[in-house]
């Protein structure tokens, strides 16, 4: 993906805050430092959700805003000095939910919202089904990168490279292309039949549902920027 210049924002910026460039929401679990500083270099804009503003921080860098009910973001007062601080208090959000709510973007990186905690992976994965129909959201962890679609979807991967489709709702797939193990007429669901560890034959990859039920894909870390050009690329859901 291409380096695009970073946002500036104030005070007075309405809410939600409108990117034209793709956002990483960063919360408080495990945060790969390099992978922060990688994407700050390349243009992405980095939001702190509540105490993920402190993650940013241990990378180095500042974060444009800072989203949450602020139960465990530290010195709060010191970052409003630097950052955009958005006080949100409702509890029947979680802060992830917030700052997807708060925000808008053409593509949403999710970092440390999942591993550390199984309820709050469970809680970021639901977050990412409610938004899927109208937002390309992308969890990352440390070592792979998960995509809610809508529809159908294409992108590239090698022979043999593991590609995964988890239904997050019960779900068909009309057929697929690019897939060691096809998925024309499949019915996966959770609890039954899943499409987790199939494998590419090498290059381009369709997979074509039958409807718009939401479905997760997962593939390897390695391929994000991939995926975010493949997001670009498909425009809005």
């Amino acid at each position: 993906m291409p380096r695009v210049q970073s946002p500036s924002l104030n005070d007075e910026s309405p809410l939600p805050l409108t990117f034209d460039q793709p956002v990483a929401i960063v919360g408080g679990g495990t945060v790969d430092n390099a992978l922060l500083q990688d994407l700050h270099e390349r243009g992405v804009v980095l939001i702190g959700a509540d105490g993920g503003a402190d993650a940013i921080a241990a990378a180095g860098l500042v974060p444009a805003a800072i989203i949450g009910d602020l139960d465990s973001l530290q010195d709060r007062t010191g970052w409003e000095s630097r950052s955009r601080v958005i006080h949100i208090p409702e509890q029947i959000t979680t802060d992830f939910q917030k700052a997807l709510y708060s925000t808008r973007a053409p593509v949403t990186l999710a970092l440390g919202m999942t591993g550390k905690r199984l309820d709050h992976t469970l809680a970021a994965l639901s977050a990412v089904l409610q938004v899927a129909p109208d937002r390309h959201v992308l969890l990352v962890d440390e070592v792979d990168v998960a995509l809610a679609v809508v529809g159908p979807f294409a992108f590239e991967a090698d022979r043999r490279e593991r590609v995964s489709v988890h239904p997050l709702l019960p779900i068909r797939f009309r057929r697929s292309l690019g897939l060691f193990y096809p998925l024309d007429g499949l019915f996966l669901e959770p609890g039954g039949l899943l499409g987790t560890s199939n494998e590419g034959s090498g290059g381009r990859v369709e997979i074509v549902p039958a409807d718009a039920t939401p479905w997760l894909l997962i593939l390897g870390r390695a391929r994000l920027y991939d995926l975010i050009d493949a997001c670009l690329l498909a425009g809005k859901p």
